[in-house]
């Protein structure tokens, strides 16, 4: 078996193609961050109507909260508008129920309230409404059950409302999915787009410190001393002669 020898000659070859495979990569964060910086930064986060309209919760009697129908025990009660509409808010064991904060009836998250709540958001018409079991990339940061609402505007904006609590919980447009596809890039998260502490990206980032050493371990051994002989080059002295 032939023995390896760490000689120059061997990293210069190892630092070719790691930096040529590395050098890719670099490549494609400097495009990916060239992009995002690029992007109109209130597209990619909260557009189409920003945060909604705030509507007071109307004066008068509210349904007694102690006759609210209770199936399994309640861990919390939260009173809130949806729309001009008050509901309570029970949180369970079991899951979360919405019930008429005036009739103390069971409210159901329908399509027609999906719309109601994405329209606080978005006045574009609808083009489509769908229900999703669970997130998609777009609404990632978000758990469960949820209402998808498309807009027919120019950004093609989805707002994503939850299926069971019916709160509004993001608005995703064209810019924003173009911004979230270069941020894939950047930091190599190609399956959930999160994070940036994962396998891959540590892996190039040790590729990275391991090219910088090596990078300057060549740096130094392609010199020589002929290199630096100005450096010892001394001047001769001058010999001045006079004649009379």
């Amino acid at each position: 078996m032939k023995k390896i020898r760490l000689t120059p000659l061997f990293f210069r070859r190892i630092h070719k193609w790691v930096g040529l495979i590395l050098g890719l990569q670099f490549l494609l964060w400097a495009l990916s961050g060239s992009v995002m910086a690029l992007l109109d930064k209130d597209k990619v986060g909260g557009h189409g109507g920003g945060m909604g309209h705030a509507h007071p919760l109307p004066a008068g009697e509210y349904f007694d909260v102690a006759a609210l129908p209770r199936g399994e025990p309640v861990t919390g009660v939260v009173l809130r508008d949806l729309g001009t509409r008050p509901i309570y808010e029970l949180r369970t064991g079991k899951g979360t129920r919405l019930v008429d904060a005036t009739s103390g009836e069971i409210v159901h998250v329908d399509e027609q309230m999906a719309r109601d709540v994405a329209s606080m958001m978005n006045e574009a018409p609808i083009r489509k409404v769908s229900v999703l079991a669970k997130a998609n990339l777009e609404s990632r940061d978000h758990e469960g059950a949820m209402w998808r609402v498309d807009f027919a505007d120019a950004e093609n904006s989805s707002a994503y409302v939850s299926l069971d609590t019916a709160r509004f919980l993001v608005m995703r447009g064209d810019t924003w999915r173009t911004w979230d596809f270069f941020w894939m890039l950047h930091n190599m998260d190609y399956i959930n787009r999160k994070s940036f502490n994962h396998p891959l990206i540590i892996f190039v980032a040790f590729g990275a410190l391991w090219l910088s050493g090596t990078g300057f371990y060549l740096l130094f051994k392609s010199f020589s001393r002929a290199d630096f002989r100005w450096l010892r080059r001394r001047r001769k002295p001058v010999v001045v002669t006079r004649t009379s």
